[in-house]
């Protein structure tokens, strides 16, 4: 395993009754890398990412950050280690601006007698949101600018902020690019960039493959719960990566050996 891998799992299995969502699967990301985790419907990822983000318990297996076992025993087990999930219905509220949005449950409250009168340091709570958005190199028209009238790219971004808000060190993101025209997915992907130069490590779930190709360092292909091959994003092409998705192609030695090391 690497210095600086911040999450490994070892032999996850899940079973929801007869079914059995996940088997001896192992993931890793480490800190600074984008890692897409790919598959058909029904593959998994999905649930692999319930597991890491604490809403669904494993059966069996062992999980790891920053090389120390822990228990994901729910959601804020798993946001007290530094572990952010972006869902793809993003949960933004719509009648909200962007401040009532990034400190929605985490409002500022002010000081002296305001803070009697239970008021809000809006003053504080504007500053604190343009400054994130500043370091994301998210563009949007104002900080008071209702979620409903941005852009999807902006208000992916914006939901990406909100997740940024508790200095995480690893972020999930669930189809970010869905939906979304070219701008708006260029907007997210430069966004992905960008958390992964400020050293966070990144999962992202994606059924465009392009847009996987743009912004991962490994690929990890899952098929019928199991994690079948991984890949060099810079060393693959696509056609490998869809062939290990619908299962036309065999995983080599040498990746199987990849897996079982890493």
């Amino acid at each position: 395993m690497l210095s600086n891998t911040l999450l490994a799992l070892r032999g996850i299995s899940k079973r929801f009754g007869a079914v059995q969502a996940l088997t001896a699967v192992d993931f890793e990301v480490s800190a600074g890398e984008v890692v897409a985790l790919v598959g058909d419907n029904g593959a998994g990822k999905s649930t692999l990412i319930k597991v890491i983000s604490g809403i669904i318990p494993i059966d069996e297996g062992e999980v790891r950050f920053e090389g120390r076992p822990v228990s994901l025993d729910g959601p804020k087990a798993s946001s007290a280690l530094g572990i952010a999930t972006v869902y793809q219905d993003l949960a933004l509220c719509d009648n909200l601006d962007v401040v009532g949005n990034l400190f929605l449950g985490r409002e500022v409250r002010a000081g002296g007698v305001g803070k009697a009168a239970g008021w809000l340091d809006e003053t504080a709570m504007e500053q604190q949101a343009s400054s994130l958005l500043q370091r994301l190199s998210v563009s949007i028209p104002s900080v008071r600018t209702q979620v409903a009238a941005l852009s999807g790219g902006q208000r992916q971004s914006i939901a990406v902020a909100r997740a940024m808000m508790g200095a995480p060190k690893m972020v999930l993101l669930d189809e970010p690019t869905a939906a979304l025209g070219v701008a708006q997915t260029r907007q997210v992907l430069e966004l992905i960039r960008r958390l992964r130069e400020q050293g966070l490590g990144v999962v992202v779930i994606s059924h465009n493959l392009m847009d996987v190709f743009s912004v991962a360092d490994r690929i990890i292909v899952m098929r019928l719960g199991k994690r079948v091959a991984t890949f060099d994003a810079k060393d693959t092409k696509e056609v490998e990566v869809v062939s290990a998705i619908t299962g036309a192609r065999r995983p080599e030695a040498h990746e199987i050996r990849q897996v079982e090391a890493s």
